[in-house]
């Protein structure tokens, strides 16, 4: 380790200005450290503080923050991941993506922990990232390749030791729900991050490491690792994971009957898409930085994935049963810089429309219909190149307001971002809570409580969450305390730049919790914080989200909904037939949550907190 890694600030900022071709470089202060992390929670921090109020998203006045947590590339376990944070193109709220893989740590190696990217570029541009310095660099020659083209490309020009992040031809063209890509699958999915590099000609971002990170306690960290390792990998969960990957929770939710298929108008769908039946199309196991899971596939088809996800999304959504053409589904789209959720979203949205009626053959050039696997190529296609009625299909839940708002009630979205969980939500409340409420839109990534369907002893439930919960997962009872704990922690673990595979209480209550967390900090950084401060993180960065949101757009109540099929048309089938969302019982779960949270009856922050975050936020 050199004088330069042990001198460098413990959080880099470089602000870009695309507009000026400036380079300004700052680092965050200590007491902002403290209160935020990093990751999301710092990206929040400096998104708000440079947010312009009713600015387009796809203007140069949007700001695009791309930032590592405070444990990425440490050898903490799962430390690979990072934060694309920006004003959603497709929501109009916030858009905030994690994203694991390899470029995260190669940022900091490169000596950069936080992008602040401002303005728009004259012309395509790359930023390169390397000795503790980011250059703004001509990108003219790659702007109009596919993800894969385009790294294949800056490698070949570069040099195959660095790492890329960067957009496909859906982010160029602005499509609403465009991606970042880093790798053949990495992304930084929801929210159409893709589509504001893309309105900033920004095509990629290149890293090239010759730092190392500064530890603490290099040895204690190394012994530290290897002790939660041996702990993690005897959980059976993560076991599955490593052999089959996330397609193992296809299994279950088709036994359930929640299986999100054609639109969510049925919840069965064919085996054809099980975690076996997928294996068979798998070459090897995968795994991003630091990884003890090894959850990724590389499958035969030239790609990477299915994730549970897709499966679901461009499998049973759109009624596609065949499992060659589902993987090949997923390939295209991870390619053309799609985002999974939204695409599969949509195309059964709009499938439904067709069927409805609020949909020609005239208007889109040809017939929709659910299994129609040539169909769906040509549609995802024309919607990243903005063709046909690709172009139209491209502005995502924007169309509500031309189709008619009736067509909303269809529309698997909350706050005008489509669903994310593959699982239909009306037979698990509590994951109906946190996808109405989730800051980002309909999300289960901020509060997807898994253990629910668990069916965990009492006393393990009322340790995990600090007070007895209802175990039965269709009550309505106690479940504003669980989503409450599940958003804190996870967002604790995105500010730490660790993934949530690895977290407490997402797929097991074996994983890293509080006290993992605050242990694996002081030896890699010497930063102290105790079990109530990283609780205290969670709350502030939760409401600091709430207050960006309803700044930028009024959010309160009125959106912390759902759509109308799941109030009003129960499940159809296996053993959650019957399951829907009781309009009484949700409203309870709301007053129960925001009183946890210390919000208003509306969903607001009270007065007094908005001032705490405010004199924050001019540190």
């Amino acid at each position: 380790m050199s004088d330069n890694d042990l001198a460098r600030p413990m959080a880099l900022n470089a602000i870009v200005n695309l507009t000026d071709e400036t380079v300004e470089y700052l680092a965050t202060p200590t007491e902002v450290l403290k209160k935020f992390i990093g990751g999301r929670g710092l990206n929040m921090y400096y998104l708000y503080k440079y947010l312009k109020p009713h600015a387009d998203p796809l203007s140069p006045d949007n700001v695009l923050i791309i930032g590592t947590g405070l444990l990425t590339g440490t050898p903490a376990p799962n430390s690979g991941r990072h934060s694309v944070t920006c004003i959603s193109p497709e929501s109009g709220i916030i858009g905030d993506a994690n994203i694991g893989g390899f470029f995260g740590p190669e940022m900091r190696f490169a000596g950069i922990d936080r992008l602040i990217i401002l303005g728009r570029a004259a012309r395509p541009v790359y930023l390169y990232l390397t000795e503790g310095r980011v250059e703004i660099r001509d990108a003219s020659a790659y702007w109009g390749l596919t993800c894969n083209r385009t790294q294949q490309q800056l490698k070949y020009d570069l040099g195959t030791d660095v790492e890329i992040e960067c957009i496909g031809p859906a982010g160029e063209n602005m499509v609403r729900y465009a991606a970042v890509m880093s790798g053949v699958k990495n992304a930084a999915g929801r929210c159409g991050t893709g589509a504001v590099m893309g309105s900033k000609n920004l095509k990629a971002l290149v890293a090239r490491g010759t730092y190392g990170l500064p530890i603490a306690d290099p040895r204690g960290l190394l012994d530290k690792y290897i002790e939660l390792k041996n702990y993690m990998q005897k959980s059976k969960v993560t076991q599955i994971l490593g052999r089959v990957g996330t397609p193992l929770l296809y299994d279950v939710s088709n036994y359930l009957g929640a299986i999100r298929t054609h639109n969510s108008q049925q919840t069965v769908f064919f085996d054809t898409l099980n975690a076996e039946e997928v294996h068979k199309y798998v070459d090897k196991m995968l795994s991003c930085y630091g990884c003890v899971i090894h959850c990724r596939h590389r499958n035969k088809l030239g790609g990477e994935g299915p994730e549970y996800t897709t499966e679901v999304m461009l499998g049973a959504n759109i009624g596609i049963a065949d499992t060659y053409q589902m993987i090949a589904l997923n390939n295209l789209v991870n390619d053309l810089g799609l985002d999974v959720s939204s695409t599969g979203t949509y195309l059964g949205w709009a499938i439904e429309l067709f069927e409805k009626g609020y949909l020609t053959e005239d208007a889109v050039g040809y017939a929709l219909q659910f299994g129609d696997y040539e169909m769906m190529r040509r549609l995802i296609e024309d919607i990243a190149h903005r063709k046909g009625f690709g172009n139209i299909l491209a502005e995502g839940s924007q169309l509500v307001n031309q189709y008619g708002p009736q067509t909303a009630d269809f529309l698997i979205a909350v706050k005008g971002l489509p669903q994310s969980d593959p699982h239909d939500v009306r037979y698990i409340k509590a994951f109906a809570l946190g996808i109405a409420t989730s800051s980002r839109g309909a999300d289960h990534l901020r509060s997807r409580p898994t253990l629910e369907i668990l069916d965990l002893p009492p006393a393990v439930t009322e340790k995990i969450y600090g007070a007895p919960v209802d175990p039965n997962p269709m009550s309505y009872t106690s479940k504003g305390r669980v989503v409450y704990f599940s958003d804190n922690i996870y967002a604790v673990v995105d500010c730490m730049g660790i993934c949530k595979f690895a977290c407490h209480g997402f797929n097991s209550p074996r994983n890293l919790d509080y006290d993992h967390f605050s242990a694996l900090t002081k030896l890699a950084t010497g930063l102290e914080f105790s079990k109530p401060d990283l609780e205290q993180v969670g709350c502030r960065v939760v409401d600091l989200e709430r207050l960006i949101n309803y700044r930028v757009k009024g959010i309160d109540r009125k959106d912390d909904t759902l759509p109308a099929r799941y109030f009003d048309e129960p499940m159809p089938s296996a053993r959650a037939k019957g399951s829907f969302i009781d309009r009484r019982g949700f409203d309870q779960m709301l007053d129960d949550y925001y009183l946890l949270r210390g919000w208003d009856h509306d969903g607001r922050l009270t007065p007094a907190r908005v001032q705490e975050l405010e004199n924050l936020t001019t540190l």
